[in-house]
């Protein structure tokens, strides 16, 4: 109803502004007929003359008068906001809040949007670290990040990052006493790092890849952490052997400051995605934001 009432209003401002019901129906693109009905169903509703008509010229009754003093502002209000949804959608502005694991958001998300922001000085980001499968809907994020299996069914999803090769690393001061180990198997002889998932509580299974077949390993030490940094803190500082992606440990094996065992046995995760509900009209921020995250492989 609220509809029919601004379409009516409309064409009666519109007739009213032009003085005739010919140069209102072309600028409106209707049919003169159609205009005339409309503007007569208004009056009808409103019990009320609105428009005096004559041959010559069509102009506003004193009712007429007053109801154009009354909802012209707000009309021309109503203009002005459309107008401003015009320049959103040319200038995106406005919040984006995503979630991630802290992983995704330092290896994939942070390096886009350093150069992300600075284009867009208009929209904020907030990334919420998670590690689970959070119902973003619910949660009211407008994307998630999760490894491609991990997203579920009903989300559109899009890769954003290469995927993941893990790697098993220690200190060599870790070998000193014990052998390294040539298989998953071995690594109950030796003290490893855990990353306990702050979100669901479980500890991040250690997998590993041999011949198509996958295997899964418990490991067991004296330091669990919730963090990646942590983990990867307390392998450098010699504590024990840590499964971490590889690249997030490039550096130090490129200088020697810890070596890799079990690389035949080297698992490798499907690459990050962003996901989120639907394709239909993102938030023009979104979608930039979307288009900046776009995986293309060099």
């Amino acid at each position: 109803m609220i509809s029919e009432n601004l379409r009516d209003l409309n064409a009666f401002v519109m007739v009213s502004q032009e003085g005739s019901f010919t140069r209102a129906a072309a600028r409106l693109g209707v049919s003169q007929s159609a205009l005339s009905q409309t503007v007569r169903s208004l009056e009808e509703r409103v019990g009320i003359r609105l428009l005096n008509r004559t041959t010559r010229n069509v102009s506003p009754t004193e009712a007429g008068e007053r109801l154009l003093s009354s909802v012209l502002p707000a009309l021309e209000e109503i203009d002005r906001g459309f107008s401003q949804l015009g320049a959103l959608r040319d200038r995106p502005a406005g919040t984006v809040r995503i979630s991630a694991d802290e992983y995704a958001i330092q290896s994939v998300l942070w390096p886009a949007l350093e150069r992300f922001l600075r284009e867009f000085p208009e929209i904020s980001v907030e990334l919420t670290t998670d590690y689970g499968r959070t119902d973003i809907v619910r949660e009211r994020h407008d994307a998630g990040v999760r490894r491609g299996k991990l997203v579920s069914k009903d989300m559109i999803a899009m890769r954003i990052g290469p995927d993941v090769p893990m790697a098993v690393v220690a200190t060599a001061s870790c070998f000193a006493e014990r052998r390294r180990p040539s298989e998953p198997k071995e690594l109950a002889d030796h003290p490893c790092i855990n990353l306990r998932l702050p979100t669901h509580g479980a500890l991040f299974e250690w997998t590993f890849s041999r011949g198509g077949k996958d295997l899964h390993v418990s490991t067991q030490g004296r330091l669990v952490f919730t963090s990646v940094h942590e983990v990867r803190q307390a392998c450098l500082a010699g504590f024990g052997l840590a499964y971490l992606p590889r690249d997030y440990v490039a550096r130090h094996l490129e200088s020697g400051q810890v070596v890799e065992v079990l690389a035949a046995w080297r698992k490798t995760f499907e690459g990050y995605h962003l996901y989120y509900p639907s394709r239909r009209q993102h938030p023009p921020a979104l979608a930039a934001l979307i288009e900046a995250l776009r995986y293309r492989e060099t």
